[in-house]
């Protein structure tokens, strides 16, 4: 465990570098020794201060945010880099990075999926760096904890996939859901997970609640990869700045009930510091979990008892990005892994050793 943690932010100008500015520079371990954006940033010799781009930094973080290049980065001499780049961007500085010697956080998709041939059809690029792909470690803490100690480059979860991910992969690894059907997911997000760039869909007077992605969602694959489960996913597009609700449905496989899937869920996470089953007649919302890190789930059933509705809630930009990717590096430098994520609902002490448990 170091005392303290050189850090550098790639893509600190979007929204989930500045979330992860604000984590880290409340981190008692982490000192951010960079910031960068992308290489066209800065073109003209004078950087942006970060503080100067988000006001709410002004005091806490304000050192300059310069043009992205991996020779300035690793001239930071950083312990871990954070990448909040574009997928392609990912892909190219990643293999440099750790090279030399740095400890990897990917907030892209660059390395989440292990097929390489689904990068050309879903993120449009064809992966020129596959052997990672087997290397990289996927970021979910309540289901990885033991591999993210040892991993040198960690694919942080989609947000997307995260909300799904949470509650449906322990149920379909304990046989509790029917995986000859399809599992139906619906989730709606806000307007700050489509990113800061503009464009028209984003203006205030555009924003509406609305499907997109279709049947075709680049997160699909992720989602279908990590639970085991075929996944038919829609998302939608909600008037709110932050925040993801998910609607899952599922059949129970045969002896299976509400009750079972209530208890495999209280056993996996009981001791999970961001995890809230929350009690029978409860039911997540996007203002409960708003600026935490935390995913709320619950759970019901139809009158039949044969089909599973699961509701969960996370924040796209915490719970679902830069807070999942302080947990991360707090798990993988030995800190405790709630440190600068706010109060947690317990102290962890064997969830993930259950959960892998469980889950193997």
């Amino acid at each position: 465990m170091a005392d303290s943690m050189r850090i550098v932010i790639v893509g600190a100008p979007g929204y989930t570098g500045a979330e992860l500015a604000a984590l880290l520079a409340a981190h008692p371990h982490a000192e951010i020794v960079g910031l960068f954006g992308s290489e066209r940033r800065a073109t003209d010799g004078k950087a942006e201060l970060m503080s100067e781009l988000f006001p709410r930094l002004v005091g806490v973080v304000d050192l300059p945010v310069r043009a992205a290049d991996a020779a300035a980065i690793i001239a930071c001499e950083p312990d871990a880099v954070f990448l909040a780049t574009p997928h392609e961007a990912s892909e190219a500085l990643a293999p440099l990075l750790l090279a030399a010697g740095i400890v990897v956080l990917d907030l892209s998709a660059a390395f989440r999926l292990k097929d390489p041939a689904l990068y050309p059809k879903h993120y449009g690029f064809q992966h020129g760096h596959a052997p990672l792909l087997a290397d990289a470690v996927y970021g979910l803490p309540e289901l990885a904890a033991d591999d993210i100690r040892s991993a040198n480059l960690i694919a942080c979860p989609g947000c997307y996939p995260t909300s799904v991910i949470l509650p449906l992969r322990p149920l379909v690894a304990a046989g509790i859901i029917d995986t000859t059907r399809a599992v139906i997911v619906d989730s709606a997000s806000g307007v700050s997970g489509a990113g800061r760039s503009a464009s028209v869909k984003s203006l205030f007077c555009e924003v509406s609640l609305q499907s997109y992605g279709v049947l075709s969602h680049r997160h699909q694959p992720e989602m279908a990869q990590e639970t085991g489960a075929r996944i038919l996913f829609t998302p939608h597009l909600v008037a709110l700045d932050r925040g993801i609700l998910s609607t899952i449905h599922a059949e129970f496989a045969p002896g299976h009930t509400l009750a079972s899937a209530r208890a495999c869920l209280e056993r996996v996470y009981r001791d999970a510091p961001f995890v809230r089953l929350l009690a029978a007649g409860r039911w997540p919302s996007i203002a409960s979990v708003e600026r935490t890190n935390c995913c709320d789930i619950a759970l019901g059933s139809d009158e039949s008892g044969t089909h599973l509705v699961i509701s969960s809630a996370i924040d796209n930009l915490v719970k679902g990005a830069a807070g999942q990717a302080v947990q991360c590096m707090n798990l993988r430098f030995g800190f405790d892994e709630t440190t600068a994520l706010g109060i947690a609902r317990r102290t962890h002490t064997r969830a993930h050793t259950h959960a892998h448990e469980v889950l193997s």
